[in-house]
């Protein structure tokens, strides 16, 4: 059991990191040059935030759908759209090339899912490290 968990998030780790790479050569290579969609970074900091404030709130209130935890998920989707939309819009301006977009806008896809992955494994109440 420990080494399928240790597995999943090794490639988590990895699937990050690809994600991550994406981004950096958004910003990074000779012709982008530019470190504008580095800032999705920081709605990739952000986006878990309110999700887990709201569990740790809802916990002691019981149920799942409790208005915390639907205005959390609100949040959240406005934080994950606001993460897509910066770099079209940034190439929309022609602030970046449409070139740094499409790689931004793929680490964000990478990012978002390893993120979704790393609660998903996180979550599971069988595992050893659902005391985190």
């Amino acid at each position: 059991m420990k080494n399928k968990i240790s597995f999943r998030l090794v490639s988590l780790a990895f699937a990050g990191s690809i994600g991550m790479t994406f981004v950096i050569l958004a910003c990074a290579l000779p012709q982008y040059k530019l470190w504008w969609p580095f800032f999705v970074v920081l709605f990739y900091i952000l986006c878990p935030i309110p999700t887990m404030i709201a569990r740790r709130s809802s916990d002691s209130a019981g149920g799942s759908n409790s208005p915390c935890m639907e205005a959390a998920i609100f949040i959240t989707m406005g934080i994950l759209v606001s993460s897509f939309a910066l770099p079209i819009v940034l190439a929309r301006a022609d602030v970046i090339l449409w070139g740094a977009c499409y790689l931004t806008l793929a680490g964000n896809i990478i990012v978002y899912l390893t993120i979704l992955g790393f609660f998903t494994i996180f979550d599971m109440d069988d595992s050893d490290y659902a005391m985190w």
